[in-house]
């Protein structure tokens, strides 16, 4: 008989995307993108973040601010697009608010492949 240890109903490998890590933050930055097309992707991937912000590694801690911080800064960007429609200059806000998330989406993944830090996580630059 071959003993594969301890088995139990929640050590699954596929639940391992949930705990914080490299995974995890990949997951968030995906829903991000996803969320041009499916916008609620976007509402999971900043819950997903709260959820294990002050958990994982400190490189890791960076990545969940920058995801938290990237939400939350281009939905204060669509609303002032929003409400700048009226005088047409709202849509190129909608561009450049979706060129911003995309860079931002990029260079975590980038890093988060790498296992680096977000240089300086509070910014809202790239």
């Amino acid at each position: 008989m071959s003993d594969n240890g301890p088995q139990t109903p929640f050590s699954r490998e596929t639940d391992r995307w949930l705990e914080p890590g490299k995974i995890n933050i990949q997951v968030i930055y995906v829903l991000y993108l996803v969320g041009f097309a499916v916008g609620i992707t976007a509402i999971i991937g900043v819950v997903i973040a709260y959820l294990n912000r002050g958990k994982g590694a400190p490189w890791v801690q960076t990545h969940y601010i920058w995801a938290i911080r990237t939400f939350w800064i281009a939905l204060l960007f669509g609303v002032i697009s929003t409400l700048l429609t009226v005088l047409l200059i709202g849509i190129l806000g909608f561009v450049a608010t979706a060129v911003w998330i995309v860079v931002r989406c990029v260079v975590g993944l980038q890093r988060a492949a790498r296992q680096e830090p977000i240089t300086n996580p509070e910014s809202w630059m790239v």
